[in-house]
Parts: C-alpha cells; structure tokens; sequence
C-alpha cells in the first residue's frame, strides 16, 4: 500500500484524474473546484471500464480525500456528495457517476454507497478506493513517473526488482522524505523530453532551486521504466571507468559537475577528456543528467570544449529549473508544510501568509523545507514582515542558525567541512581532526550524538558508491558554514590544520582572487598553507606512490594559478625557486596542463623571468609547427605571454613552416590513432586546431582553400572509418511522455486550506 493520505487533496485530485485518462483511458476535462460544483472532472462518451460492460453518458467523476491514515468510507460521509449528484442529475448534466477515494472501501459499504447515488438518479455509478488505485500504481510504470511523488510513498521493494531496489535504495538513501515532496514542474518535463531526445541533460539553476529532486526522480524513473544499471557518479573519470558497452542500459547521475560551491577548473578538463568517450555512451544507449549551479556553470562554459560535445551548446538540455509557476511554486510549499516536522500551532499561525511566501520573487524549494522545519523557525516571528524578512535573506537566517548552534553541533559541522562535504561513515577521526573538535569544546562522541540530531535538518546520511557518508543536507549549508569561518580566524586556523591538502586546495584561495563563495585565507595564514602545501606529495588518495606524487603536484598546480594572489605566489617561489622552470617547459596537451595556466599567472604578476618566459614561448612555438600541439594558435591567454614581435613572428612562422607542412601533420594524426579509439574522436581535435588556423588566415584566401582541404581530407578519412564499422547503436529508449494537462489549473479552493489539518 502506498500513503496516499499524505498527497494532500490537490495531489490526490492530480493523481485521480491522470489514473482516469492513463488506465481508464478517458480523456477528461478537469475543473475549478467550487464549494457546490459536486464534480472534480468529467467526460462524455461510452466507456468500456471491463470486458462485455458498456457506460454511456455524460460522466462525472469526484475525488473523495482524506488525511486519516487508517480511514474507511462509510455512506454518511458521502451525504454532501449525493446531495450534489442529485442536482446534476436533475440539470441534465450526470448519467453516469465516478467516485475515487483514497479511503478504505469494504464489498458492504461500496453496495450501499451505490445504492444512495442511483437513488439519486444516477443510472451508473463505480467506486474506487485506495486498494485499486495502489493497485494501479503498483502495475503501471507509466504511471508512476507521471506522478514521481508516488516513488516516496511506498514500499519500493513492491515495485522493482531486486537488483534496482538495492540501487534505489543506495540512490535515495536520503531522499525518499523528500521525493514524497515532490511535484512535478515544468522543469522536470523539459528534462524528461531532453533525456528521451538526447540521452543527455544538464540541469542548471541556482543553489537551492531543486536540480538534486529532479535528478533523482529521472533516476528512479530510469530504475524502474528500463530497470537501468543506475550509478550515481562524482568525475568524468569515475564515469568512463564505470561505462559498460555491453550493457544496454546505463544511467549515470552526476550531481554538481563542474564544481560543489564553486568552480573547479580540473573537473572541466576532466570533461574535455572524456567528452569523446561520453558520445560514444550516448551512441549506444546510455542515459546520462549532470547538474550544476548557475554560476559555475556560466565560468566552466569558457573551458568546456563545446565543439566535441554540441549537447552543451543545444538550449534544449540546459535547463533553468528556478523557472516554476506560480502554482508549482504553491503546491511545493503546501508538500513541505503538510509533511514537515512544525506543530500544527504553527501551521495555523503561517497559514495565511503561505501564498504570498510562494509568490515571493526569492521563493526557491529549500525555502519550504526550510520553513518546514523547526530547526530553522525557532527564533522566527510569525508576521508578514518577519516571514518576507525570512524569505529574502535566506542566507544570514542559515548563518544565525548555525551560530545558534551547541559546541557539539557545530564542531560535527566543522568535520563535514573539514571532509569537504564527505564524511565517512561510521566516523574515523585522524589526529589533526581530533585537535580540532577539541578546539572548539568537544569530542568524537559529542560529534557523533550531533550528527544523529541534525539528520534530516542540516546534514543527511547517504550511501554512494556503496560507502556510507554523513553530508550536508544541502550545499548551501557549506557555504553558510564558510561564511562563518570567516568571521573568526581561529576557526579558519583549525580547517587549514586539519583539512586534507587535496580536500584544502579545493575550496580555499590565498588571498581574494575573486572566487564565489570560496574561503579567502588572509596574509597571516599564507605560511601555514605552505607548509601544507609542502605535504601535498604525500597524499594517499593514490595506491601507486609515483602517481601520488603526480597528482599532488599538478593539483599544487593548478592551485597556484587559479587560487592564490600574487603576494602568495611571491612567497611560494621563494621557497620553491625550481617550480619556474617546470612552468617554462609545458608538457603537450596544452589545453590540459597545469603549468600553462600557471605561467601566464606568473606573467600576468610580472613574476616569470625573462628567461624563463622566452622558453615558455619557445616550447609552445615548438609544438605548434611541428604539429604536435597546435593549441598556442588558437589560444589568447597563452599569445599574451608572447611580445608583439614574437607574435607577429609566430603567426609568419605558421604561414611558412606549418601551412605547407599540414598535410604530413594530418597523415600522422591519423596514423598514430588506437586501434579502440574512434576515428573522430581522434582527430577532432587536430581538425578544431585546423579551423582556428583559418580564423588567424582569414585574409589569405590561398591559406584558407589549403586548410579546407585538409579538414575536408581529415572528415573523408574517418567518415570512411566510420562507415566500414558496424552498427552497434543500442535502441532506443524513453521516460514515459509527461501529459501537460496532469497541471491542473488554479484553484478557486485554496491549496493551504488543509494544510493544518
């Protein structure tokens, strides 16, 4: 059975109405619900409900709801609803009378409420009670990712299989309560629509606007509709890695993909890598919905290389979840107040103001939970001043929140942070976050009770990768707890002492550079991060030493050109005067790595020596006209380290030693491809290089006609390739299509009319 009394009777008229066009196949029209109208929806035709069994008629149908778990429709509950049947009846306008109820219905009752209503003069009458409409939802998978709220409701295990359910579990670990909140917006059809067309969806929104919920409803839609091998993924890397190209069907889930708080340039890279190999998933059925904030999606844009993966550009799949109605806007408040943990006290109290919350211009699902919460209500005024103060500045009532907050909550916190957001679980604390607990006046067992406490609330315990984790309950949790860090800088001496360097690079700068959200380290502090930095080598996120080594460097990298101001690089070159001659001779794959973004940070700072700078030039040349890496033809940020002479040279050193030479450095692209790799794949690249050439050449016509024939050559080559091999293009599958009249229009019965029942 599912808890059908928890949807609330807007949700259960929705859930009624699309049941009667789905299973019953009638194309019903809904209606404006009036205190005397007597019917939620009706229809004219003939129906055959069962074999040998003909209706006719106009039909009526009503929606009988109730809050009471245990509940039984009995006839005097039905009075009002005969009364008003017998006016239909007597207007012309009901032969034959539907009555959906989310209550019990015994053989008895269901005779002698049928009775009352062809009394009426009803000369048809049917009733369904809540065993046949968990009934329906239980056999129809269409149904259910009509209606995803549905996936919250019950007892999964009834549903799917045992190998999806295990996955389901693992996925909504922490998100079953909320996925019993969900509605179904305009945003999750446009997702749904882009995952059938493409495979592919990127859900873009700001922080709190619900892109997690729709994720997660496509996942367990993919779980139960395909019984897809779901995986819920934080890299490129881990993706490509987990590929199986026997495997028909495979979802992969990756939440905040370019960055959790802020942008993180190396996930970027990580997707330039692996976008070739993401195309040939998508080619042969994989499904795959990555997430990302707003405005770290609007930076990682200037990295991503479009070109390779036109998906990214396609607007159809970028979607802007924040774009909710007015009316989804009020049934997601409605969702979360009527299942949310405040008294029914308070419910009163707010109940008049809900409409104008789910107008405000700030409202954003998070604002529900929130105010569904009395966590974050405690110290809150119910008026309308108090509550439009609570909207628009959701984040300094979080901060107050979380200063509010006992020794022992707050130092649970801290390990989170500290962890970057993954806290193993069951908890292990290593010397240096033993310390840091202390500092702040508690102990691992404190630690532990608190954590327990804030389930639910700030933090939430979710299995990924089959590993146990406690986590913030959403990110902008961290990013209020950073903003309090801020505030005390002993407490940002604790997180640089104990946070692990590669977890610390990651989310603090030198210096302001610049950075949203990202943990600003003053000058006093400098010395300490470098004496962490110096640690780096050591890290153990590696089995193999040489590649931990490797790793450590290129993150140490990457951290000095993105994160840190010149001050800090100043002193980190004095300690480490070896570091410019790595900087000056890049290694290839120019677009890739560290150490051109730290060289043209460095010149940028006026900090690279001459010396050093004119070999930096000179390798990059090197690349380029031997064909190598023709990456510094097309690349500004590395042409501003170069002089105006040695520019204008390096464009006529192109024109001369390259230009003729483009048909060698095409032929040897072509002969060093892996016997695995697609053609395409391979020289797309070389090919992107190839039309950069043409926009420096734009004048020369000659130029241009020889770099087409070159690109033309290239496309002839592994379009052959392509040709030659066979079809391994999986079919095609799709998330059932989203009726857009399941909304249903606005209510002149107020949606928060129950909501304190």
């Amino acid at each position: 059975m599912y808890d059908l009394h928890i949807l609330g009777w807007h949700s259960f008229q929705q859930l009624c109405l699309t049941i009667t066009r789905e299973i019953l196949g009638q194309t019903v029209e809904s209606y404006l619900d009036s205190a005397d109208a007597g019917k939620d929806g009706a229809f004219a035709g003939i129906w055959n409900p069962m074999n040998g069994e003909a209706l006719n008629g106009k039909f009526v149908i009503q929606c009988k709801f109730t809050g009471k778990q245990d509940k039984t429709l009995k006839p005097s509950d039905i009075t009002d609803d005969v009364g008003k049947a017998r006016k239909l009846v007597l207007a012309g306008r009901c032969d034959c009378y539907i009555l959906m109820t989310n209550a019990g219905l015994s053989g008895t009752a269901a005779e002698d409420i049928g009775a009352l209503f062809l009394q009426a003069g009803v000369k048809q009458f049917r009733v369904f009670g809540s065993t046949w409409i968990c009934q329906q939802i239980r056999e129809n998978k269409r149904l259910r990712m009509m209606v995803p709220r549905v996936y919250g409701l019950g007892d999964l295990s009834q549903i799917l299989d045992e190998r999806a359910y295990e996955q389901a579990k693992a996925l909504l670990s922490s998100l079953k309560d909320d996925l019993a909140k969900v509605v179904l917006t305009g945003a999750y059809r446009r997702a749904a629509d882009a995952l059938n067309q493409h495979g592919f969806v990127l859900l873009i929104g700001e922080p709190a606007a619900g892109k997690t919920t729709i994720a997660s409803m496509l996942s367990m839609g993919a779980l139960d509709q395909w019984s897809a091998s779901t995986l819920k993924l934080d890299t490129a890397e881990k993706v490509v890695e987990h590929w199986n190209p026997d495997e028909p069907s495979q979802f992969f889930w990756i939440d905040d993909a370019f960055g959790v708080t802020q942008y993180e340039s190396f996930l970027v890279h990580g997707w330039n890598h692996a976008l070739p190999m993401v195309r040939t998933m998508l080619r042969k059925g994989a499904k795959i919905v990555m997430t990302s904030r707003d405005y770290i999606y609007k930076r990682a844009r200037n990295d991503l290389k479009e070109g390779a993966f036109p998906l990214l550009r396609e607007s159809q799949v970028v979607i802007d979840v924040h774009d909710l109605t007015a009316e989804e806007k009020q049934q997601i408040l409605y969702n979360h107040m009527k299942l949310g943990k405040q008294p029914r006290e308070f419910r009163v109290a707010v109940k008049a103001y809900l409409p104008d919350i789910a107008a405000h211009p700030r409202f954003v699902p998070e604002t529900a939970r929130r105010l569904a919460d009395p966590l974050f209500t405690r110290e809150l005024d119910v008026s309308r001043y108090d509550l439009t103060d609570f909207v628009e500045k959701q984040e300094h009532f979080l901060q107050e929140v979380l200063r509010g907050l006992d020794k022992d909550s707050k130092a649970a916190l801290a390990l989170i942070y500290m962890r970057n957001d993954l806290l193993d679980s069951p908890v292990i604390l290593e010397a240096s976050e033993r310390e840091a607990i202390e500092r702040l006046g508690s102990d691992l067992g404190g630690c532990i009770a608190s954590l327990e406490a804030l389930r639910g609330s700030l933090v939430q315990h979710t299995i990924t990768e089959q590993n146990a984790t406690w986590r913030f309950k959403h990110p902008t949790v961290g990013d209020a707890y950073s903003g309090i860090l801020l505030e005390s800088p002993e407490l940002l001496g604790i997180y640089v002492h104990g946070s692990p360097v590669h977890k610390l690079l990651d989310q603090v700068t030198c210096g302001n550079v610049g950075l949203e959200r990202a943990v600003t380290l003053p000058k006093g502090l400098f010395s300490l991060v470098l004496k962490r930095l110096d640690d780096a080598s050591a890290d153990k996120e590696y089995k193999a030493p040489w590649l931990s080594e490797w790793m450590g460097r290129g993150r140490i990298l990457r951290f000095l050109a993105s994160r840190c101001s010149r001050d800090f690089l100043q002193l980190y070159l004095e300690h480490h005067p070896e570091t410019l001659q790595k900087v000056a001779e890049p290694g290839l794959f120019l677009h890739a790595v560290s150490e051109v973004g730290l060289a043209i940070r460095l010149h940028g700072f006026k900090l690279l020596p001459e010396h050093q700078r004119k070999r930096f030039v000179e390798t990059v040349v090197s690349y380029a006209l031997e064909g190598e890496d023709l990456y510094a033809i097309e690349n500004h940020r590395i042409q501003s380290v170069f002089t105006p002479a040695e520019l204008t040279s390096f464009r006529e050193r192109v024109r001369v030693e390259l230009l003729p030479n483009l048909a060698t450095v095409r032929e040897t692209w072509q002969r060093n491809r892996n016997s695995d790799e697609r053609p395409d794949q391979h020289l797309d690249p070389l090919l992107d290089s190839f039309s950069a050439l043409k926009k420096e050449f734009a004048d020369d016509s000659a130029a241009i006609s020889q770099i087409d024939r070159q690109i033309k050559l290239g496309r002839e080559w592994y379009e052959q390739l392509l040709a030659d091999e066979p079809d391994n293009a999986r079919a095609e599958r799709s998330l059932a299509e989203i009726d857009p009249q399941d909304t249903l229009p606005p209510q002149e019965r107020g949606i928060f009319d129950d909501v304190d029942e």
